[in-house]
């Protein structure tokens, strides 16, 4: 039996691995997985780019192939995955075709607080690497804007409590929302 991939993304600070973490235990599914796609750009030892600069786009882009490969192959045996991390609109056609490929039941998730409520948020973090810088912060919310998800992937958690988030999340999934139909997608 296929498992599914969920995508949470937003904005630096928006609660993507928080809420992921969350959906990842508290699923009624027997296989769980949690990747963290921090930890995907973690692995390159040398040559890393700041994956928010446009030197990074061929960095990124194999990076991106990682994530999606390894999420596959746990859906296709079976898990539920999930996947946290700022996969903008703009890096989802990849996604669409690896799910066509395997017939994978595929959701996009994205939390969007305020430009302002983000800026906070992600100033605000003290863990080590995250991304705090104000500026670069708000050119990425400004880019999920640019390249706007669908309404029906959005929640906005700009006046959310995380268990609020995670219960809009949860209920969204258990209900049919934030699906990207791969079987519609040319």
């Amino acid at each position: 039996m296929r498992g599914r991939i969920v995508i949470v993304s937003g904005p630096p600070g928006a609660g993507k691995s928080t809420i992921a973490e969350r959906l990842a235990v508290d699923t009624p599914a027997n296989l769980t997985a949690h990747l963290h796609s921090d930890d995907f750009y973690n692995y390159v030892c040398k040559g890393s780019v700041a994956p928010w600069l446009a030197e990074a786009r061929p960095q990124n882009i194999v990076i991106m192939e990682a994530l999606i490969a390894a999420a596959a192959s746990f859906a296709c045996g079976g898990y539920e995955v999930i996947v946290d991390g700022i996969v903008g609109p703009w890096f989802i056609d990849p996604w669409l075709a690896v799910a066509r490929k395997h017939r994978l039941d595929l959701r996009y998730v994205v939390l969007m607080p305020s430009e302002a409520a983000t800026i906070a948020r992600a100033t605000l973090r003290t863990a080590p690497g995250s991304l705090t810088d104000p500026v670069v912060v708000q050119g990425l919310w400004r880019r999920f804007h640019t390249f706007a998800p669908l309404a029906e992937n959005l929640v906005d958690t700009t006046r959310q409590r995380i268990e609020e988030t995670a219960t809009a999340v949860r209920d969204g999934l258990t209900h049919g929302r934030f699906v990207l139909a791969w079987d519609r997608a040319a």
